[in-house]
């Protein structure tokens, strides 16, 4: 639609005086968007330098001055869309004739599924210049994307009682199962609690401050209680992606602590009460070398990190096992009393880099970057191989990557040589000779990894989640929270809406044969109305 004209006087010093001012407002307007421009060239330098140097004892804080930055980017950035609310006109300053730079925005990428609704506005049937018909000749069609928000509703199930006129038998049809025992939450509010706390990291309080302004109050503790009871009731299904995911013959593994209250420490005398637990992670992915397996995930509490609680996860693992050099997996790759070796491990490129990336950092160390560099040509090939087969995988590193990694160990042996043998420097050219065999385990079956940043991408929503809820409320607390995350993080690794996922399961679960509880694994799962359109 054409905007109106403006009408502007006819006075040639009012019309003076209206070009001195818009010149004036184009030229503090294109001043200040080359403030903002400079401010965010600056902030995007900054977060790159600080990822680059999240390697080490300080990433937890570098981490958090990167998530400042990005809010400080954020904050510019909306100050420059209100600045100028049109972003696909170009600012002229009239000083020196310079064009900025269009602000770019991505469109919005809207999925098939997304409900449409259609307005049409129709001219009518006659002409308003003449009053003849009009006949339709094409139209125009613009989207805006909106949102309605989420309601709550009360669901009454009124079961009619009847009697028999013949024989006075009372007939009343059964009441319907409750995902929660004498619970008032459906499953869809149950679903939607449980991915809001641990996939949307909401914490419970401040969800009753959201339903709240839905006008319905529910009592943070009925929220609790709500919370639990339903991860307890999808526990055997948590059990069966624990137990499906350690049969596989290739994981990757990680861990990161979680701070739990102890009512013991309080009575010991530490006010704070507060210890260390661990969130482990394991993860089986086949996606990168073209497996058919489905991915998924597997979380576990433990309320230390000794070596007895992986050792006890994967107890019937047999296969490989790409992890860190953490010394609680030292006993999982030793041969049994027969001197079978059940577990293999598999080392992480990433960690090694990130060793020789720290020595750089701190001392400009050229043989720290002639390390760095030899270990991005590995990574440039490996880019090259995401998601082929393994077979094809393998071929190529057999001819490209192991004469580098040969190279690679002679440069090592080379340089551990000549340099102090206490530095840093030669403690990681030591961390990579001492467990060569699982560096170069990659170059001997094509599904394994370089580096084990999958599992690191599989444990970084539980660092984000701890940084809302700030602990665990209790050793059961933690439980709850990888028993929720094992869950809603698979469902998210087979394509799934977790919301979805979880509604559905949780309403017909308790129903559901135990004999067929697999059907319910989120690679195997269907939703129910789908099922009763296949039974018609």
């Amino acid at each position: 639609m054409t905007p109106a004209p403006v009408v502007l006087p006819d006075d040639p010093d009012i019309l003076r005086e209206m070009i001195v001012s818009l010149q004036t407002e184009v030229a503090r307007l294109s001043a200040s968007a080359r403030a903002y421009e400079a401010l965010v060239q600056s902030l995007k330098i900054r977060i790159a330098r600080l990822q680059k140097q999240k390697f080490g004892a300080s990433s937890e804080k570098i981490d958090r001055e990167i998530e400042q930055l990005e809010l400080l980017l954020e904050d510019v950035k909306i100050a420059i869309a209100a600045a100028d609310p049109s972003p696909d006109i170009r600012e002229h300053d009239v000083s020196d004739d310079a064009v900025s730079p269009p602000r770019q925005r991505g469109k919005p990428q809207v999925s098939d599924t997304t409900p449409r609704e259609r307005i049409v506005l129709d001219p009518g049937e006659a002409c308003p210049a003449c009053g003849g018909p009009l006949r339709l000749v094409g139209e125009d069609v613009t989207e805006i994307l909106d949102f309605i928000a989420a309601k709550l509703k009360v669901v009454e199930t009124a079961r009619l009682k009847k009697s028999c006129r013949h024989c006075e038998t009372m007939v009343q049809p059964e009441a319907p199962s409750r995902p929660v025992p004498r619970g008032m939450a459906g499953p869809g509010l149950l679903a939607h609690i449980l991915v809001s706390k641990f996939d949307d990291h909401i914490p419970l309080y401040r969800q009753n401050e959201i339903f709240a302004r839905q006008g319905v109050d529910i009592p943070r503790s009925t929220l609790i209680d709500w919370c639990g009871q339903a991860v307890a009731v999808l526990r055997p299904l948590t059990d069966l992606i624990r137990q499906d995911v350690v049969k596989a013959d290739l994981l990757h593994a990680d861990d990161t602590p979680i701070q739990v209250l102890d009512s013991r420490l309080r009575q010991a005398g530490k006010p704070r009460g507060v210890k260390e637990g661990r969130i482990w992670t394991y993860l089986r992915d086949p996606r990168p070398w073209g497996g058919s397996d489905p991915p998924a995930v597997a979380y576990w509490f433990s309320p230390d990190r000794k070596g007895i609680n992986p050792q006890t996860h994967l107890a019937q693992f047999r296969g490989i096992l790409q992890a860190d050099a953490y010394a609680g997996f030292r006993d999982l790759y030793k041969p049994d009393a027969t001197g079978t070796v059940h577990v293999r491990e598999a080392a992480c490129w990433a960690h090694l880099r990130r060793a020789f990336h720290d020595v750089w950092k701190g001392s400009d160390s050229t043989i720290a970057r002639e390390a760095l560099e030899q270990i991005g040509e590995l990574y440039d090939i490996e880019r090259q191989l995401t998601g082929s087969p393994a077979p094809y995988r393998l071929a190529v590193r057999q001819e490209k990557s192991r004469p580098r990694v040969t190279a690679f160990h002679a440069w090592c042996e080379t340089q551990l040589a000549r340099i102090p043998g206490k530095g840093e420097l030669a403690k990681a050219i030591r961390y990579a000779l001492n467990r060569w065999a699982a560096f170069t385990l990659f170059l001997e079956d094509g599904r394994v990894a370089i580096d084990n940043n999958p599992a690191e991408r599989a444990i970084r929503p539980v660092c984000v989640g701890r940084k809302n809820y700030l602990f665990a409320g209790s050793d059961a607390g933690g439980d709850n929270i990888a028993d929720a995350m094992t869950l809603i993080e698979s469902a998210k690794l087979s394509g799934l809406n977790p919301h979805d996922y979880l509604a559905d399961v949780l309403a017909r679960i308790n129903e559901h044969k135990i004999n067929r509880l697999h059907e319910l694994l989120p690679w195997n799962w269907q939703p129910a109305n789908t099922l009763h359109k296949k039974a018609a």
